[in-house]
């Protein structure tokens, strides 16, 4: 079976806010955010705050983000214990085609527009596109596949 390759014309992204983090460079960040407790802020911009409503009654959240400075040519990924290169969509890369980010984070508090959280591995200044809550019964399946060992 043969698929064409389309481009969708008119897919844009608009951020909804920016991530405040202590890591700089891609070698600062961990492998997971959830395998560091390093705390970051996200920064929702005013346009965008009304979306915010309800929120805090979430424990979780998924954090969806733009991994600007990642390598967007990246097709095969290698690490040591894996023992073969993968390709990166068997991988969590940030260095993929569309490098867009998806971490479940910690909501520790939020002021307003600022979102304080854990388990953020974005590095500061990455643009953030959407925001949802997590809920276990909809984003945890019951038989979990952990492959990456």
């Amino acid at each position: 079976m043969q698929v064409e390759k389309k481009n969708l014309p008119g897919v844009g992204l608009r951020p909804i806010g920016i991530v405040r983090s202590a890591y700089k460079v891609q070698a600062d960040a961990p492998r997971q955010g959830r395998l560091e407790p390093v705390e970051s802020i996200i920064e929702i911009y005013p346009d965008y705050e009304a979306g915010l409503e309800g929120i805090s009654a979430y424990s979780h959240l998924l954090i969806l983000s733009w991994f600007d400075r990642g390598s967007r040519d990246t097709l095969s990924v290698e690490r040591p214990e894996w023992g073969a290169p993968r390709g990166v969509f068997a991988t969590r890369s940030p260095n993929r085609p569309n490098p867009i980010g998806l971490s479940l984070v910690d909501l520790l508090s939020i002021d307003s527009r600022v979102l304080r959280v854990r388990g953020l591995d974005a590095l500061d200044g990455t643009p953030v596109l959407d925001i949802k809550p997590y809920s276990a019964a909809i984003d945890s399946p019951e038989n979990d596949s952990l492959s990456d060992k």
